[in-house]
Formats: structure tokens, sequence, C-alpha cells
């Protein structure tokens, strides 16, 4: 027995070892870590348990049945984040590249079916060069069984891609389906078609971090939800990501304990400008409200006139949702648009409460927008509020016009709390525009036009644009003090904890995608 025991040892070793001292050193030399060294910085130490370590390919063309690949490419297995359980794959570059064959797909895919199974979270650490071209079809047909799975698991458990390499072709459509992807600066990439591929067909020239690097992916795509500096600030993320998400669609989110304090916030009187013409950075107001101003933003380089992201308060973890002023006035528009639903829908999925601070002028008007679908793109904000079931609670700040302030999670479309401050317009449009329009006789017969048009604004502006008419109507439930929004989104979140609510019973929706 002992020298079975010591064999067992020396092929442990071995697959641990991967492709061997000189291409780990090659990969180091790139910026790069192993598969196993982000295993290791991952999750917490000592928990990580492999799977299917002596996995071995089947193929037998091209020298395959020759070629030593420890591993099969890919590490898997389990461990744990903050003490709580996570499932793992990381693809090994040292070995093959961390080309995916059928074996290395199988691998992938076991791992995918445990984590639903068990209910908890599933990361795919991505260093590929793509399909094992060696083994043919059945490479192609093991990223199938991957993008199956990540489809039907969608909104069971969360699943988060980590590119920390290449990632191209067909490769790249398992991470664009799960619900959060992290890049890497400098050393990922992404992309359907690489440069040399596009220079033949079209003759653009460009180079692999310009085509698909992690800055073009996240501000100018939207593919990607954050970019990190550095491999070890990624995997830092994906473990301050899991502590605001529950381990699958059966739980609600982790509450963090802690002392809490609700007192009267002088300062968010001083945060938004009552003269709407005046920019703010909705962020600042976001920060007075979280715990510990901890907010963990998601896509914020991508259409930043909308902010969306996770804080907590009182402890529980909320979903924000919020129009940014500092950006094309807080309007929406088709990146924006799809950005917010997206996020709605990823909080629905794994009942995290939303917490939607308005401040919005309309939709962004435009032929470039119109001829882009803003139709159907905008659309999309609505079906996600009006679909989820979570709580939902709206604070006006500021501006609330036109489709837009119905968009944005208004009592009309499910809003269970809805708040204004005192300052606020809600009307069908702003002051100036709908006094032009209503009172467009009278002020183009006056003997003094301008001084007509500034008296019907302020007549117009006093009688609707503010939040006593909605409130009258049951729009609003209540006109509140700015300093005590934190208190009483906190009283809001704890009311609505045990919220019940149905929708007719359907195979599924048909969101205009």
């Amino acid at each position: 027995m002992e020298d079975k025991i010591y064999d067992l040892q020396d092929r442990r070793r071995r697959v641990e070892l991967g492709g061997g001292d000189h291409r780990i050193l090659q990969q180091h030399e790139k910026g790069k870590l192993t598969a196993r060294e982000r295993i290791d910085l991952l999750l917490d130490p000592g928990t990580f348990r492999e799977l299917n370590p002596f996995s071995a390919t089947r193929a037998q063309y091209f020298g395959m049945d020759t070629v030593d690949a420890p591993g099969e490419g890919v590490v898997t297995g389990y461990g744990k984040i903050d003490g709580r359980t996570v499932y793992v794959f990381a693809q090994d570059f040292t070995v093959f590249g961390g080309a995916l064959g059928e074996v290395h797909a199988q691998k992938i895919v076991n791992i995918m079916d445990l984590a639903a199974k068990n209910g908890a979270p599933l990361i795919g650490l991505n260093d590929s060069g793509g399909a094992r071209i060696q083994e043919g079809v059945v490479s192609l047909d093991g990223y199938g069984h991957i993008f199956y799975r990540n489809s039907i698991y969608s909104g069971v458990i969360p699943q988060i891609s980590v590119i920390m390499g290449p990632c191209a072709g067909g490769a790249v459509y398992s991470p664009a389906i799960t619900d959060f992807i992290f890049m890497v600066e400098g050393t990922s990439q992404m992309f359907i078609t690489g440069p040399k591929v596009i220079e033949t067909v079209t003759g653009e020239k460009i180079t692999s971090d310009n085509l698909g690097g992690a800055r073009v992916q996240a501000s100018v795509s939207g593919v990607a939800h954050f970019s990190a500096a550095s491999e070890e600030e990624a995997l830092q993320g994906v473990r301050r990501l899991l502590s605001f998400l529950p381990s699958s669609h059966r739980e609600k989110a982790p509450r963090k304990a802690g002392s809490y304090t609700f007192d009267a916030d002088e300062e968010m009187l001083r945060l938004v400008p009552e003269d709407g013409t005046k920019v703010y950075d909705v962020k600042d107001v976001i920060a007075r409200l979280v715990d510990d101003g901890e907010f963990l933003e998601v896509q914020p380089l991508f259409a930043r006139n909308a902010v969306v992201g996770f804080g907590r308060i009182g402890g529980y973890t909320a979903g924000f949702v919020a129009n940014q002023p500092k950006y094309m006035a807080g309007g929406l528009d088709i990146d924006s648009s799809d950005k917010i639903a997206r996020f709605i829908r990823f909080c629905d999925a794994f009942n995290i409460p939303i917490v939607t601070l308005e401040d919005v002028t309309g939709f962004i008007p435009g032929v470039k927008q119109e001829h882009g679908g803003i139709i159907r793109h905008g659309a999309k904000i609505l079906y996600a509020y009006s679909e989820a079931t979570v709580p939902k609670i709206t604070v006006i700040l500021r501006k609330a016009y036109g489709g837009a302030y119905v968009a944005m999670n208004s009592k009309a479309i499910g809003a269970d709390v809805v708040y204004a401050w005192p300052a606020s317009e809600i009307a069908v449009m702003g002051p100036e525009g709908a006094a032009n329009i209503i009172y467009a006789r009278e002020i183009a017969s006056s003997p003094n036009p301008t001084e007509t048009r500034a008296a019907r604004i302020a007549e117009y502006r006093s009688r609707f644009a503010n939040p006593y008419v909605a409130a009258g109507a049951g729009m609003v439930d209540d006109v509140i003090d700015p300093r005590d929004t934190r208190r009483l989104l906190y009283e809001a979140l704890e009311l609505l904890q045990d919220k019940s609510e149905t929708r007719p019973v359907r195979k599924h929706g048909n969101i205009p995608l």
C-alpha cells in the first residue's frame, strides 16, 4: 500500500505542476498568475478541494495520444469565501494554452451541475486559447454544454466570470451569459474575431487590447462589469461582490450585523441643488445613505448617466438604481436603459430589494437614439421593474418628467413605497417646455413675451411641478425631509422584508430584447 500511496502523491504533484516550471515561468513573465495561484488568492486559506484532478484526454489524433496534459488544462473544485461555499473552475494556460477539449469541458460541466444542485455561486477563471482544434467538433460540443448550463442556471445561482487572459471566439459567450464579468487591464481580452482576422477581412488594423481589452469592454461596449488593475485586485473584487449576494435564489442576501445610526443628516440639504440646471454627483447621495459609505458600483465606466450597484442600509443589502445628473442631465438613453434593466432583473432573481433614486429629465431625444431603438431599449426598464417582485422603493430627489418618471419605478408599475423630496418636480415635462406649449398663443400675442413666458412658467411650476399634486393622487406615499431619507429607507426595507407577490401563471414573459 505504501508504494501505491507514493505513486498517488507523485501523480498529484505532476498534476499540480501543470505544464511544468518553464511554462509557469512564462505565465509569470506575462504578469499573470497560474490557475492554482489564482484559486489560492480567491478562496479562504486551506478550503479548496479539487475534483477530477486525474482527468485525461480521450483524443487520439494529431499525436494527442502521446501528449501529457495534467488535469486536462482546467482546475475544478470547491472552497469557501468568507466561510460560504463556492464552486470554481480555473483554466490552466500552462497546459495546452488552456484550450478547451471534450474532457476539459466535462470537468467544467460537472462543477456547474454541483454548484446548481447545492445552491452555491459558480466562479469561472477564464484563461484560454479557445477550442482545442485537434479534437475537432467535440470541443465545440463542449462549449455548447457549458452555454446550456449557463442559461438554465441563470437566476438559480450567481455566476461570475473573471477574464484573466485571452477569451476569443465561441469562448466569450459563456461569460456573456453569466451575471458579472471581471477583466484585468493589460492582460485580458474578449472578442469574437481577433485583430488578424479583422485585418484580413476588413483591412482595419487594431491591437488586441484596443479591440477587446478591459478598458474597451468596461467603458465602450459594456460587456465587462468590473475592470481591475491586477489579478489580485480582480479576485478581491469577486470576494467583495459575493459579500452582498445570497448563495442562490432560495435565500435572501446576507444581512451584515452591526450597530447603525439613523440620525438626521444635515449634509443631505447641501448635496442636491434646487436649481434643476445645476449638476451634482448622485454617488455622493448614495454614500450618505449606505452603511459606512460602502457602495459597490456595477459598470461604473459604462452608460455613466445611470448608476447601479450594491450597498447596505442598516445591514440590509439593497440594489441601487439612480439617475446621474453629472452626465447627460441624468436622462435615459439606449445604453443606460440596458444597464438598468439587466441590474433590476439580477436583483429580482436573487431576492435583493431595489432602491431607486430618481432625478430624470426624460428619455434622450435625437435621431441616433430613435434609429438605435430607444423605444425598444427604454421598454426594458418598464418591463424589468413591472416584472420584479422584490421590495421596490423610490425616492424622487428632484426631477421626474414624462415617460421616464413612469419608467423609474413609479407606483403605476409596481413600486411599494415612493417618497419625494419637497423641491422635487413631478410632471409631464419641465415647466419651461410645458409653458411654451400650453401658453403658446398667449405668449406669442403678448406685448412682452419674455415677461409673460416667465410668469406662465412660474405658474405651471407652482401648480403642477411639485410633489403635492402627485401625493394627492396617491402616486407618492409621502413628501419627506431629505435629512430623514436614510432612516425612512431603513424602515421601508424592514417593512418589506416579508413581502410576497405573485404574477399570472405563465412559462415566461417576452422582454423586449
